[in-house]
């Protein structure tokens, strides 16, 4: 009997487990008391916005004229000044020879725009690329300082990483904001990533020191006879194969940071959990945009951990 043969009824055991599930949260839905909206959250992501002109000061139309889909007004204003408008036929709101003050409108255009759902992903996806990469930074260099001789600097990093992991990130947050914020005059969003930046780097910190100390010693002290100094031994021979057994760990903290970004909101930052609150406040379609919110950040995650294996893939390869 072939591996395939042996491995089938577990595919299909597997199969069965999840139709299982699916079929559990259609029966859970259908019991409750709710009307669902689906229909209602593609707006959310894109919608066609509209566009209201109006003149500038007091004056008369001198001409209404059509343009294809457009219409064309020609407004003369009080001190002979003529102004085009082109509004979208069908919109036009005056009449050749109609007077006009400041302000009264003559017609819409429409333009296709980011709903607050897509703008809450882009706020979530810079915030969290910025934080990680400061986090990274701030983790690498706390790591060194880990495995160092020197105790001043052992010490330092010892107390920065015991104090962040041992506090809650949105403790953390309110610190950044509301104390350090008020010192500093810090923007909320500044004081968002560095409570991020300085919550991941705790954590990177000690997955680099444990991909340090997983390296043999032989390999610096064969640096070492080689004329290397420390921190050449360190670039060159063991932060680069410390990389390789560390990039499974890493992805899972950035995951993480992606996913701990939404506490921001508690600072009245726009991400895409406060634009997923927004919405619901407006639409009361609690479970739709909660769903829609969960799906977002179970693609963005699982894009970055296909970039992650992909990653691994090659490393892997080059060894």
């Amino acid at each position: 009997m072939n591996a395939r043969a042996r491995t089938w009824p577990w595919y299909l055991l597997l199969a069965v487990i999840l139709l299982g599930v699916a079929a559990s949260l259609w029966g859970a839905t259908q019991r409750i008391d709710y009307t669902w909206r689906w229909k209602r959250i593609p707006q959310y992501f894109v919608y066609r916005g509209e566009d209201v002109a109006t003149v500038p000061a007091d004056g008369r139309v001198e001409e209404v004229r059509e343009a294809g889909d457009e219409a064309v007004v020609v407004f003369v204003d009080e001190t002979g000044e003529r102004h085009e408008f082109r509004v979208a036929a069908g919109t036009v709101r005056v009449s050749p020879g109609e007077d006009l003050f400041a302000g009264d409108p003559v017609g819409s255009t429409f333009a296709w725009r980011t709903g607050p759902l897509l703008n809450g992903l882009w706020t979530t996806l810079w915030l969290s690329f910025f934080s990680g990469i400061l986090g990274l930074l701030l983790g690498l260099v706390a790591g060194l300082c880990r495995v160092a001789k020197n105790p001043t600097l052992r010490g330092l990093s010892v107390v920065y990483v015991e104090v962040i992991r041992g506090t809650p990130l949105l403790v953390q947050i309110f610190i950044f904001y509301f104390f350090l914020g008020t010192v500093l005059d810090l923007d909320r969003i500044v004081a968002g990533v560095l409570a991020l930046a300085v919550f991941a780097g705790a954590y990177v910190a000690e997955i680099v020191r444990a991909g340090i100390q997983s390296i043999p010693r032989g390999q610096m002290e064969a640096a070492r006879s080689l004329g290397m100094n420390v921190p050449q031994a360190m670039r060159h021979i063991i932060l680069p194969q410390a990389l390789k057994r560390t990039l499974p760990p890493l992805a899972g903290q950035f995951i993480s940071l992606i996913k701990d970004s939404s506490l921001v909101s508690v600072i009245a930052i726009t991400d895409l959990t406060k634009s997923g609150r927004e919405v619901i406040t407006s639409t009361f379609a609690t479970f739709e945009i909660w769903f829609t919110v969960a799906a977002m950040y179970f693609v963005i995650t699982g894009l970055l951990s296909q970039v992650i294996q992909w990653m691994e893939r090659r490393l892997a390869v080059s060894d």
